[in-house]
């Protein structure tokens, strides 16, 4: 059987906190995104219960009148613990080595078996031929690293808030396709 996942990394958001909510351009984002989506045959969302992620996609979901499933395996990986001052370099080195994992936080491994099960559960338990999956970039990249080994941190650091990738599976694999661009 052949699926299409399509992953979004949230729109433009307050911050960085669970409950951070849209700015008033992420809103916007979020009806962008609904146009972009609304006639590509999405039968199933799955989210981050993160707020920013929810409300990225509550316009689509409006629109295709479809509930919104949250699964906190799709929740932000956490790098580690506090602050880290050089942040940027520390996750350049967890996507050079998969088992790297600070003080507090979670390796790139950990978080793409955590993310791949939230997948996996999503194929199997829903008869949808194509489901939407929101979530962060940090987890976003490595959810596209499980279907493509070369994605890596430039993946990341091109990655456009928001961002949708159309994956499409079929015996033969997984192909991967961006739709959104930073100047759209």
């Amino acid at each position: 059987m052949n699926t299409t996942l399509y992953l979004i990394r949230h729109c433009q958001a307050i911050g960085q906190k669970p409950d951070a909510a849209l700015t008033a351009a992420g809103i916007i984002q979020a009806e962008q995104v609904a146009l972009c989506l609304g006639d590509v045959g999405i039968n199933h969302i799955v989210s981050s219960p993160f707020a920013r992620a929810v409300q990225s996609i509550e316009p689509l979901a409006h629109r295709l009148r479809l509930e919104i499933a949250t699964d906190s395996r799709l929740q932000e990986r956490v790098l580690g613990d506090g602050d880290l001052p050089n942040w940027r370099e520390c996750l350049r080195e967890t996507f050079d080595d998969l088992d790297l994992r600070f003080p507090g936080g979670e390796s790139s491994r950990e978080a793409m078996q955590r993310a791949s099960t939230a997948v996996q559960d999503a194929l199997r338990t829903h008869t949808a031929s194509t489901i939407a999956l929101i979530s962060h970039g940090n987890l976003s990249t490595l959810l596209l690293k499980l279907f493509d080994a070369s994605i890596g941190f430039s993946t990341w650091e091109n990655m456009a808030t928001p961002d949708i990738f159309c994956i499409r599976l079929s015996a033969a694999g997984a192909t991967i396709t961006r739709l959104w661009h930073p100047d759209r």
